[in-house]
């Protein structure tokens, strides 16, 4: 099999990926939202290594979703997620607290044929034009192997308060709903996978991983327009904070994943502090059982 070779281009508000002749990830790093989305860079589309389509963008029930992004629901009282805010006293409401993400340069982009790196500076701004967070962001797409059809995306960032005073990084659950820590790197999948199945390590699985610990999880669905499936396997990673990392997935109503820093616990970041944290996301152009996820998530454990 010839062998499938990594490249980057960047096309003025976007960089694409491409393996061989598919182009694998589109980062877009100057979006074109409304304030009402929150606007920050993210990944789509996501194709496998065969081209089929592994993310969602601006679907009718959230137009704030956008493929793979980082994001965050609840920040001291700014909504970096978008749409509308989480309160027990008015459940979902609009307000005008959505900040913004912003590109501000490339520390690097290179490419060796086996890995292309992206390194990114970001300013976190309030909604009242405050900044907030200067971000250091890494992203690395790696691991091609055509024959297994996989190809793997690590994400790193390290998040500085430059706010002059303490952060609060939550979430509506920390808020008071239940099972709903929206917070950090998150994917959302095609239409078509609603209702797949969830696996995950130690023999998990299911929507009781919701809220759970594990080092791995992984989603499975079927393809719409093209035959087959698809499965997307993430690991949680690492975090600086003391709150551990908890699942944030869903199949129903649509499929969902995120390693949540801040899922029920709130983590308090001091002024001049940095929150550092790492995810991996494999993408695999076949469902997979279990056994083949068990491998998977050791080989790419980080």
């Amino acid at each position: 099999m010839p062998e499938t070779k990594l490249s980057v281009r960047d096309e003025d508000a976007s960089l694409i990926v491409t393996a061989g002749d598919v182009d694998i990830a589109q980062y877009v790093y100057r979006p074109d939202a409304p304030d009402a989305e929150a606007p920050k860079p993210y990944l789509h589309p996501i194709r496998s290594l065969t081209g089929a389509p592994m993310s969602v963008y601006r679907p009718h029930d959230h137009r704030w979703h956008k493929g793979l992004q980082m994001t965050w629901a609840h920040l001291s009282g700014q909504n970096f997620w978008g749409g509308p805010t989480f309160s027990v006293e008015k459940n979902y409401h609009w307000r005008d607290n959505l900040g913004h993400m912003n590109h501000i340069d490339f520390t690097g982009v290179s490419a060796d044929g086996e890995r292309v790196t992206v390194g990114e500076s970001l300013h976190w701004v309030s909604s009242a034009g405050e900044h907030w967070i200067t971000e250091q962001r890494e992203l690395a797409f790696h691991g091609v192997d055509a024959e297994r059809g996989i190809w793997a995306l690590d994400f790193s960032t390290k998040l500085l308060n430059v706010r002059g005073a303490t952060l609060e990084f939550g979430s509506p659950t920390t808020h008071g709903r239940p099972l709903a820590g929206y917070a950090g790197f998150f994917w959302r999948g095609p239409r078509s996978w609603t209702g797949g199945t969830i696996i995950a390590a130690g023999g998990k699985g299911g929507e009781e991983m919701m809220g759970a610990e594990a080092p791995w999880l992984a989603i499975t669905g079927q393809h719409d327009e093209i035959d087959g499936g698809g499965t997307v396997l993430a690991v949680a990673g690492h975090s600086s904070a003391s709150v551990p990392i908890k699942w944030f997935v869903r199949k129903e109503a649509f499929a969902v994943i995120s390693p949540s820093p801040s899922f029920d616990e709130e983590i308090a970041l001091a002024d001049g502090d940095t929150l550092e944290l790492t995810h991996r996301y494999v993408f695999i152009d076949h469902i997979c059982e279990r056994a083949e996820l068990d491998d998977l998530g050791a080989e790419f454990a980080l």
